[in-house]
């Protein structure tokens, strides 16, 4: 197995220990797809980078107002693709005193690849049709990490 590390990108708050976490290449390439193909941009990870984003500031025309995303999408699409980018590793759902929230957060791994590419431009480089393919297979076969 080959391993891909990243270089850290941890806020003062997040331990140093995550920053030395290595991935598996297949699971960066994964993550880097995913992330690539779904509806979002960039704006939307880093704000997740910060801060927890709530589903309904994601879907609808907010979302397109805070360039979350492109066009509007309902709540049921935004929610389809953010568990997609839980599977993959890039997100975890909020979590408060009574259980789960409709909020979502980075991962490591999502920290890692966001500062990447905000450092490469700040903005998502576009999917190549292969891309498309093979994450809508994974997507489809919902692979595991």
């Amino acid at each position: 197995m080959i391993l891909i590390s990243l270089p850290p990108v941890m806020t003062t708050n997040q331990s140093q220990s995550a920053q030395s976490i290595q991935y598996p290449v297949r699971t960066v390439k994964r993550a880097e797809q995913a992330l690539r193909c779904l509806p979002f941009q960039l704006p939307l990870f880093t704000a997740m980078g910060s801060r927890s984003v709530s589903l309904q500031a994601i879907a609808g025309q907010e979302g397109v107002n805070r360039h979350y995303i492109k066009r509007p999408l309902s709540e049921l699409a935004v929610q389809g693709n953010l568990m997609w980018l839980i599977q993959v590793g890039i997100l975890r759902r909020e979590v408060d005193g009574q259980g789960i929230t409709d909020s979502f957060r980075l991962t490591p791994l999502g920290h890692q690849l966001v500062e990447k590419w905000a450092n490469q431009g700040n903005i998502l480089p576009p999917p190549s049709l292969w891309d498309r393919c093979y994450n809508a297979l994974n997507r489809r076969l919902r692979s595991p990490l």
